[in-house]
């Protein structure tokens, strides 16, 4: 079950087609946005985001107390509803099984929170790097403008390089509210060194990546970017936000990281990336280590044992629901 409709076109869709594909291969799979007991029993509930799905959660428990539950963590679930929202701290309860992208999201949970969760990568297929610009330096950063993606740091500190420097920013997302659209606005007029692409379709915007230098996350939070997967998966180095969701991706000792809302540090990182090649390697080997953690074979071997966990009390027939 996904809140997220495929007109979204974000990371909570995505999850939820990925996942729905690989477990089609066990389940007769329905996406659906929200579930109600006027609705056939699913044998399985893969529901998306605590607090958006907690009706759903609450309304198949009143046809199955126990078992079949599978509750996948947002970013915005572990690192702020889940400690203020009530309905997500209900969602968490009701839950059979708990799935978090990423490890460092572990440490946000409870012992018994923890004791029935499971650590699921996202993953993405392999793309070959692309022929890259020779007289710039390529940054492409994804990701729909709205503050949790914090986009006008990495902005700000393009606009920090001295003139010399050959980086070109490349933003791919659409506008959530009116405010960033206006503010994207002007600073794509006022910055010749920023292109906006606005919104992409998944494809497309993988070809952006892999012909980039670099890849830019500035989020204040991730569950577990799907975006850094691709961009490790087609060979292209990331500088991020030193946040848990980030860390969590990339590894505690990552040397691409920069302070969280510093544009100075982030236009300090993008240099030193531009133009000190033993850095930039540094960046691409430990990315390259990475990669083991994003196959797709791992990811739904994974979400497939989760599911497969949840079933305390199977029922026959039945959809597994995400």
């Amino acid at each position: 079950m996904s809140p997220a409709k495929p007109e979204a076109n974000n990371g909570n869709w995505h999850t939820a087609a990925r996942w729905a594909r690989f477990l089609a291969r066990d389940y007769a799979v329905k996406v659906v946005e929200r579930w109600s007991t006027s609705d056939s029993l699913p044998q399985v509930m893969l529901a998306l985001h605590a607090r958006r799905s907690a009706e759903s959660i609450a309304q198949y428990r009143l046809l199955r107390p126990v078992g079949g539950v599978v509750l996948a963590l947002t970013g915005t679930d572990v690192y702020r509803d889940i400690h203020e929202d009530e309905l997500a701290q209900q969602s968490l309860s009701r839950a059979d099984r708990l799935v978090v992208l990423q490890p460092g999201a572990m440490g946000e949970l409870t012992a018994t929170q923890r004791a029935k969760c499971d650590v699921v990568f996202q993953s993405a297929p392999v793309l070959k790097p692309a022929a890259r610009h020779i007289r710039h330096f390529e940054v492409i950063q994804v990701g729909h403008l709205r503050h949790e993606k914090d986009p006008f740091t990495p902005i700000t500190a393009l606009r920090m390089l001295p003139p010399e420097s050959n980086v070109r920013l490349v933003h791919i997302g659409t506008a959530l509210d009116d405010h960033h659209a206006d503010t994207m606005r002007i600073v794509t007029r006022d910055e010749p060194r920023l292109k906006w692409l606005g919104g992409l379709s998944r494809s497309q915007t993988r070809q952006r990546i892999k012909r980039a230098h670099l890849l830019v996350i500035a989020s204040r939070m991730e569950g577990g970017a799907n975006v850094i997967v691709e961009a490790v998966n087609s060979g292209v180095p990331v500088i991020a936000s030193r946040i848990s969701g980030n860390v969590g991706m990339l590894g505690e000792d990552y040397p691409g990281y920069f302070t969280l809302g510093d544009a100075a540090d982030c236009a300090a990182v993008l240099r030193r990336a531009e133009t000190d090649q033993l850095f930039y390697r540094r960046l691409a080997k430990a990315c390259a280590k990475r990669a083991a953690n994003f196959v797709p074979e791992h990811e739904a071997t994974a979400i497939r044992a989760s599911v497969a966990r949840a079933q305390l009390t199977p029922i026959a027939g039945g959809l597994s629901q995400l």
